[in-house]
């Protein structure tokens, strides 16, 4: 049950992080942009997307949280977005250059990647053991 806890804290910190960062682009990236010194977007529309898909993925991970057996089958999507950007960050890191500001996330997102992996196999084992466990008592 502990470790239960312990996934369900995983996705609140997720929901959270993915919630502040979508939210902070949303609402401010022109502030964001000056802030940071990094060339704005020749139109806000490019970051916004992103930035939205972000709070529907705070959303999703915010289920997950709540509960964490029955929503296991939406971690894979959680690990997709992570790829995804760890994909793009690291491709143009390691190939040629991108603003530093997106260096940290991309790390950050590889050790959500990895944790949620492990949370999935995690919730598959205890998933099935409830499954039988109904099984039994029925």
């Amino acid at each position: 049950m502990k470790m239960k806890s312990q996934v369900s804290l995983l996705f609140l910190v997720a929901a959270i992080y993915d919630g502040i960062l979508g939210g902070a682009f949303l609402i401010a990236p022109q502030a964001l942009f000056k802030w940071l010194n990094v060339t704005e977007p020749n139109h806000y529309g490019y970051v916004h997307f992103p930035a939205a898909l972000l709070i529907v993925f705070a959303v999703m991970f915010l289920s997950i949280a709540l509960k964490p057996i029955s929503n296991r089958r939406l971690i894979p999507y959680g690990i997709g977005l992570k790829l995804s950007y760890c994909g793009v960050v690291f491709w143009h890191w390691f190939g040629g250059g991108i603003p530093n500001i997106w260096k940290p996330f991309a790390l950050c997102d590889v050790a959500f990647m990895v944790l949620f992996f492990l949370a999935h196999v995690y919730l598959a084992g205890a998933e099935h053991q409830s499954i039988s466990e109904s099984a039994a008592s029925s």
